[in-house]
């Protein structure tokens, strides 16, 4: 199985990266290939810029979108890990997003309207969340991103979405706690691994 990895955190310290870490461990024992992708660490420039546009209207892409399109291209599963900040994704993510799963690579136009090109791929989604999940939960927030990034990002592109996990109050979660968050990612590798044989 080819997982890659595409994570979106600023602080090593961050309990985003203690998920990270801990799906590394799952995946090496389930012998995966794995590649990750800190786009942090990459510096990805998340600017979908004019000549961006341009490039795509005439089906070209800069190179470093073309190498995101590789590893895109490369993987089975691919994980996605960052925090909720005002109930959405990092702007580095969304960018990173507007700049790769573009037109012609993730979708494209059929005589019956738009149609997903990346229908052999498999999405998880691991988030973290200062609020409590009965708060999400209630307001509508979960259902919302859902919607969003769920369907209107993946499943619109043709991807399946395996899992969407949401840990919550990570920052007043006790030690156990957050154990018993991390045990479900050995859950979701398993999962996720289980599906190709």
């Amino acid at each position: 199985m080819k997982h890659l990895i595409i994570y979106c955190h600023p602080s090593k310290k961050s309990f985003c990266n203690d998920i990270l870490q801990r799906l590394l461990i799952e995946l090496n024992s389930v012998n995966a290939e794995i590649r990750t992708r800190d786009l942090y660490e990459l510096n990805f420039n998340p600017i979908l810029s004019k000549s961006d546009l341009k490039e795509m209207e005439k089906g070209q892409f800069s190179p470093d979108v073309r190498e995101e399109h590789n590893h895109i291209l490369w993987a089975d599963v691919i994980t996605f890990i960052y925090p909720i900040w005002w109930t959405g994704m990092p702007a580095l993510l969304k960018g990173y997003i507007d700049r790769t799963f573009c037109y012609d690579f993730a979708f494209c136009p059929t005589g019956d309207g738009l149609i997903g090109m990346l229908s052999s791929k498999k999405v998880n989604i691991v988030n973290t969340m200062r609020a409590s999940e009965d708060l999400y939960r209630g307001n509508g927030m979960i259902y919302s991103m859902q919607k969003t990034v769920d369907e209107g990002i993946f499943e619109f592109c043709g991807m399946k979405v395996l899992k969407h996990l949401y840990f919550c109050t990570v920052p007043t979660s006790e030690t156990f706690n957050r154990e018993v968050m991390l045990s479900q990612i050995g859950e979701l590798v398993g999962q996720s691994h289980s599906i190709w044989y």
